[in-house]
């Protein structure tokens, strides 16, 4: 009797590690900092602005959609385009190029704008955390941005990035919405090409962000 439980224990063993190696071996798990990179423009700021929006004025801005996305990829496929024929990032490359006040005029103005974004991503986290939980959103922003703070620290690179590739099939999710939700098509683009807007100040002040995010 215990030598079969120990058979069924090493199987399990066996299976386990078959399962992990496969895992491990999956094409995902070769993709490397750009796939996280690009899921974390995904940002909770953006993802708060975007709710915002869709709350405060429907389908009406959904006209900025084609006019802003041509505008983000240029620019990304620009950055990717400088780095991969010099070999070396922006800031190397604005060194190289420009006198030391431009460049450290355009490192302030990155780290002040990071620093904006970051704010603003802990905040939106707070919120849906009260949301979710019912705790009060200033003690779930300061105890997100701990925690993710102390994994930042003390976990080391090579295993902090595992985890972070595996949670990017999260984003699928907003493929999911599509097929359980009833979208009506016709409307959304009836009002990407003419939407129905007033101008005015709670407008202009959507607009911002939307371009920003």
């Amino acid at each position: 009797m215990v030598e079969l439980t120990d058979e069924r224990t090493a199987a399990r063993g066996s299976t386990f590690r078959s399962r992990w190696a496969r895992l491990k071996n999956h094409p995902l798990a070769r993709l490397g900092p750009g796939l996280i990179t690009g899921v974390a423009d995904d940002d909770p700021s953006g993802i708060a602005t975007y709710s915002q929006a869709g709350a405060q004025f429907g389908l009406n801005m959904l006209w900025t959609m084609p006019l802003a996305y041509p505008l983000m990829a240029a620019v990304q496929s620009m950055c990717g385009r400088i780095g991969r024929v010099t070999g070396r990032g922006l800031a190397a490359n604005v060194r190289a190029a420009f006198p030391p006040v431009v460049l450290k005029g355009v490192v302030l103005l990155l780290l002040i704008a990071n620093t904006l974004n970051i704010g603003a991503d802990v905040a939106a986290i707070g919120e849906v955390g009260e949301l979710v939980t019912g705790l009060d959103r200033r003690a779930m922003a300061i105890a997100f941005a701990v925690t993710t703070l102390l994994l930042q620290v003390l976990v080391p690179y090579h295993r902090y990035v595992f985890f972070l590739k595996w949670l990017t099939p999260s984003l699928l999710a907003y493929a999911a919405v599509l097929f359980t939700v009833r979208v009506p098509w016709g409307e959304v683009a009836l009002r990407t090409l003419w939407p129905q807007l007033r101008l005015g100040s709670d407008t202009a002040a959507c607009w911002i962000p939307l371009g920003v995010c």
